[in-house]
């Protein structure tokens, strides 16, 4: 039997050697988040509240996370530049957390998409893009709760600010973030800086290159990582899904869910997987829930990460919101037991009518990924 390109490719590079790459892009990663913060300092105040003064509102915001987030494909590249903006000061946090909740939402189209794949076949179509729309529906609701409650009480925030605290403790005391970390991510980009004055660029000009390279070694960094990382890891997701599935799931799988998208760097790989067996049936859509929600945690550790990079406090407490907002929509609803079936029961009352009427399914994914979020933040800025 022919092997596949992946198996080929995976063949050519060992996996230690993959390893190390991913060490040495996840440092890159950092790099370009510092990139991200100068190139935003460097344009000054008058730019940053011009850039922010039409996010207004929260809501503006939400819809503002939803939309950058389909666009890049990738939640983690849009809470990590949050947290590059909310670190260099231009982005205050009452308005970034609505943002990060924006990409939670946003996220989730990837494997919506991924459930198209299976559109010609009836049965398997309905149970995949109930699968894929379990996460959507998950992240609507767990927004539409913590959204209304943070405005009200700042509780997400508080606790991240809190747990920002403690974490502080064990860095350099005072409002910046401080450490080996932070004065390794910060060196390449002093040689940039002087290369530019070299060539004698005003501040704008170099605000201009700093934000262009940040955003590029974001955006190549996150990918490469993604990439060699499912390499290392293919084949390993589905045997650690079967393996928890065969001792009962629960707990145990919204674990294995968080160290796989810990390790693959990405939520949509690890959600993404789950479809194709959901519409196989080897995974029901209640086993495949907790993995699911692990993988939202999971996937905060990039966040996390950006935040090393960052010279205020303010970057780790957004950071930290993001981790936050995940875990205490993972304690209400799965902790809740009668909650737990609700984020599958709407997904499944929405694949049957997708079953039989399948212009719902552009409906859905273009109305309510690319159209309402558009429309929101035209109305609301």
């Amino acid at each position: 039997m022919a092997e596949t390109v992946e198996q080929q490719e995976r063949k050519q590079i060992p996996s230690w050697v993959r390893v190390v790459l991913v060490a040495v892009l996840l440092y890159l990663f950092l790099v370009g988040v510092k990139a991200l913060e100068s190139g935003i300092k460097a344009f000054g105040s008058d730019f940053t509240d011009s850039l922010f003064s039409r996010v207004s509102n929260p809501m503006a915001g939400l819809f503002v996370g939803i939309l950058a987030t389909v666009l890049v494909q990738s939640s983690s590249v849009t809470t990590s530049t949050i947290v590059g903006l909310v670190g260099s000061g231009s982005l205050p946090i009452d308005l970034a957390v609505p943002m990060v909740m924006g990409a939670n939402i946003g996220t989730t189209v990837t494997n919506t998409l991924a459930s198209l794949g299976f559109l010609r076949r009836t049965k398997e179509f309905r149970l995949a893009f109930a699968g894929a729309t379990m996460h959507d529906f998950y992240n609507l609701l767990n927004v539409a709760l913590m959204l209304p409650v943070e405005l009200a009480t700042g509780i997400i925030s508080r606790i991240a600010g809190w747990l920002a605290d403690v974490f502080g403790r064990f860095t350099s005391p005072g409002v910046e973030q401080g450490g080996f970390v932070k004065d390794a991510v910060k060196a390449p980009l002093r040689l940039l800086e002087h290369l530019l004055d070299a060539f004698g660029l005003g501040d704008g000009a170099q605000g201009a290159v700093l934000l262009v390279v940040g955003i590029a070694t974001v955006l190549v960094s996150l990918g490469f990582v993604t990439h060699h990382m499912r390499l290392v890891m293919a084949g390993r997701v589905e045997r650690s899904i079967n393996a928890i599935l065969s001792k009962g799931g629960g707990v145990t799988a919204m674990v294995i869910g968080i160290l796989m998208t810990v390790t693959v760097q990405s939520s949509s790989i690890t959600t993404s997987v789950l479809v194709p067996m959901i519409a196989a049936g080897i995974i029901t859509l209640r086993n495949a829930f907790p993995i699911t929600l692990g993988a939202n945690i999971g996937t905060t550790i990039t966040a996390l990460l950006a935040s090393l990079a960052t010279d205020l406090r303010a970057g780790l407490v957004i950071a930290l919101v993001h981790t936050v907002f995940n875990v205490l929509g993972v304690l209400v609803w799965y902790g809740i037991p009668f909650l737990r079936g609700v984020p599958i029961s709407m997904a499944q009352r929405l694949a049957r009518r997708a079953e039989v009427r399948k212009s719902l399914v552009v409906i859905y994914v273009v109305g309510g990924f690319v159209v309402i979020p558009v429309i929101g933040v035209l109305l609301l800025q």
